[in-house]
């Protein structure tokens, strides 16, 4: 066996260095901070499009719009949807059925005064 060379033994070190490692926990802190802000606007969109689709789905006693209206605060009452009202919501038969639809923009505050606005619309119907 040959003697290896010293230089090529060599390994060459890759880590992250102290000021690497502040930027990506920087980085990381900034998306979580973000998330936190983002998500509760998503949950409660999801609760409301839920909320829509149970009353669609089950139209049992939503025979009028008063009726799916009436349905739909007692569902956001009890799931404490705020953004969407009973008076927002877009109500057509169709297909012997009931669509039941809703459109809003939430602003959700980032940092001091930056914020994001975020369009939310969603139906009965899937669409």
């Amino acid at each position: 066996m040959r003697a290896r060379a010293a230089w090529k033994t060599v390994r060459w070190s890759r880590g992250l260095t102290v000021t690497g490692l502040i930027m990506v926990l920087f980085v990381v802190v900034l998306l979580l901070l973000f998330g936190m802000k983002l998500i509760p606007a998503y949950i409660e969109y999801a609760t409301a499009k839920k909320a829509i689709n149970s009353i669609a789905r089950d139209g049992a006693g939503a025979s009028t719009p008063q009726e799916v209206r009436r349905q739909f605060d007692s569902r956001a009452l009890i799931d404490n949807i705020e953004a969407v009202k009973s008076s927002d919501l877009e109500i057509r038969r169709e297909g012997g059925g009931v669509v039941i639809g809703f459109a809003y923009r939430k602003e959700v505050p980032l940092v001091a005064n930056v914020g994001l606005y975020i369009d939310f619309a969603a139906n009965s119907a899937g669409q």
